[in-house]
């Protein structure tokens, strides 16, 4: 069974009777100024903010300077009429693309597209973590470890992070997880969004990193792994062909895909074959 979907957020256009494709937020208008009511469910607070460089709508995903920086909320209300002193306002800084248009299938928890344009990973990534900052640097060290994803043994973790992880895994907190060709990609929920990378060959891991800087395999990788195991395993029996003419999956959490690309949306439509 396939899943077709495509939405819109106010601004649309309509290709065929059955598809509606979504407007990216790169693809809006000019930016228009405005004051912005923006929540922040995880620090259950509403703070007002000031908008120069967005077209913002209500239901946006931003992220903000200030003492939430890094925090992503979701714009509640926006006034175009107003008269402020610039300096007493915090800036919303990114403003989340949430745009989706492709085809989905079923994957167990998860639903998994084979096309690179449909949930890229770097699209992805900003619906959990703020863009990098302009001077902010990362760095990722190499070893020449290796395991089979089919021997767990091979982690070479403890029976206590081997459980926690095993329990990230069943509490489907391994919210997305792609390969593209030989290198694998993964956003594990803990205490706050974690990056799982790797590299993945005929069954081979190697390169296995977390971004929660453990010095060993952690509970993150271990939740990643389960997932991916889980979710080859499907492709195997079900879209081989998909997944062989492409070199490509990323598969996404149900609920994940709806809070981000459905909830709040005002027009648009979804078509299930």
């Amino acid at each position: 069974m396939k899943f077709k979907i495509g939405f819109v957020s106010n601004v649309y256009e309509k290709k065929n009777n059955d598809h509606i494709e979504s407007t990216p937020a790169a693809d809006r208008g000019t930016p228009r100024k405005s004051v912005v009511q923006v929540m922040f469910p995880g620090r259950g607070c509403s703070l007002t903010y000031y908008n120069d460089q967005f077209d913002l709508r209500v239901g946006d995903f931003v992220y903000v300077d200030g003492k939430l920086e890094g925090q992503r909320g979701r714009v509640t209300d926006v006034a175009y009429a107003f008269k402020i002193k610039v300096s007493d306002y915090k800036r919303v800084v990114a403003l989340v693309d949430t745009a989706v248009k492709g085809q989905f299938f079923f994957a167990g928890s998860h639903l998994v597209t084979f096309d690179r344009e449909v949930i890229p990973t770097g699209k992805v990534s900003t619906w959990f973590n703020a863009p990098a900052k302009e001077g902010d640097e990362y760095v990722c060290g190499k070893d020449d470890q290796t395991f089979r994803l089919d021997d767990p043994k091979g982690m070479k973790v403890s029976p206590e992070i081997a459980e926690r992880g095993y329990d990230y895994y069943m509490g489907s907190n391994v919210t997305y997880i792609a390969i593209d060709g030989n290198h694998g990609y993964a956003i594990v929920e803990g205490s706050k969004p974690y990056e799982v990378e790797f590299d993945y060959c005929s069954g081979e891991i190697g390169n296995l990193t977390c971004s929660c800087y453990c010095s060993y395999h952690c509970k993150h990788e271990v939740a990643a792994m389960l997932q991916l195991k889980e979710t080859l395993k499907i492709i195997e029996k079900h879209y081989a062909e998909q997944y062989e003419r492409t070199g490509y999956f990323a598969a996404i959490l149900k609920e994940t895909l709806f809070t981000f690309a459905v909830n709040g949306q005002e027009h648009g439509s979804l078509t299930l074959n």
